[in-house]
């Protein structure tokens, strides 16, 4: 029996809504809610987006105060790329959030979700001088597809917005926010998040395998460069394991078994 995953027809869709807008909301919510059942959420810090199709450039963001957990699709703000928000409470649009995803979804149009996390995990990593170290077939896999960004302090500075762009690079998935946590992108809402959660599980591996406290096998440059060319042909645009494209529909199923059906209201 074929399961449908979408939300196009959900009861639950204000009368009026453009319907691909409400599956972007309902999409997003659901990654919310997943971000927190994965253990990643920090309160109702860090942020993901969206940016909506049409010649406005608007996006959705979560208000401060909502937890992740209770994150549902008609809570977004709705907000143009000017900081303006067109949906929603002006007064709970968090400013550094607007600029790290003004910053990617002003550059590159056709990445629809930008995710950003602060896990124990990645910023573990992420204060390490060699970051994620190809020390696992979780990190050697997505190392093309993987970046650097130096802290300047909280993002509220919008020169800052240049230099992540710069860093993430045209065909950048990943970026590791050094001492701060990391951020993701997608051509869909599922792709972002499955990108968190790789690099989630790479860092975590890494941060186990030094606490060991014994010396740790270092895999050889010839190796690291097969690898890491594999990874780029299974989890990039028509892989076999493409990132978040067969994942999404099971993560939607597994959230709405365990959580309900609440972030589609």
């Amino acid at each position: 029996m074929k399961i449908d995953t979408g939300q196009l027809s959900s009861p639950a869709m204000p009368e009026g809504m453009d319907p691909v807008e409400w599956q972007l909301r309902c999409d997003l919510a659901a990654c919310y809610q997943l971000t927190d059942l994965y253990g990643m959420s920090d309160l109702a810090s860090t942020h993901i987006s969206v940016l909506l199709p049409g010649p406005d450039h608007h996006f959705l963001v979560n208000p401060l105060g909502t937890l992740f957990d209770e994150m549902t699709a008609s809570a977004l703000l709705k907000v143009d790329l000017a900081g303006r928000v067109v949906e929603g409470d002006p007064s709970l649009l968090n400013p550094a959030g607007f600029i790290i995803h003004s910053a990617i979804h002003m550059a590159q149009s056709d990445l629809q979700c930008v995710m950003h996390s602060h896990t124990r995990a990645n910023n573990a990593v992420a204060m390490q001088a060699m970051g994620l170290r190809p020390l696992s077939q979780k990190a050697c896999v997505m190392l093309d597809f993987l970046g650097y960004h130096d802290y300047e302090g909280a993002a509220l500075d919008e020169d800052e917005r240049q230099r992540l762009v710069r860093d993430l690079g045209p065909e950048g998935r990943v970026l590791i926010l050094r001492n701060h946590g990391a951020l993701t992108v997608g051509r869909s809402v599922g792709e972002a998040f499955c990108w968190m959660l790789r690099l989630e599980t790479a860092c975590q591996y890494q941060i186990d395998g030094q606490a060991a406290g014994v010396p740790l096998n270092a895999l050889s440059e010839a190796t690291i460069r097969h690898t890491r060319a594999q990874g780029r042909k299974m989890l990039g645009p028509g892989g076999f394991l493409e990132v978040g494209k067969v994942e999404w529909p099971g993560l939607l199923r597994k959230l709405e078994r365990e959580r309900g059906t609440s972030y589609r209201t």
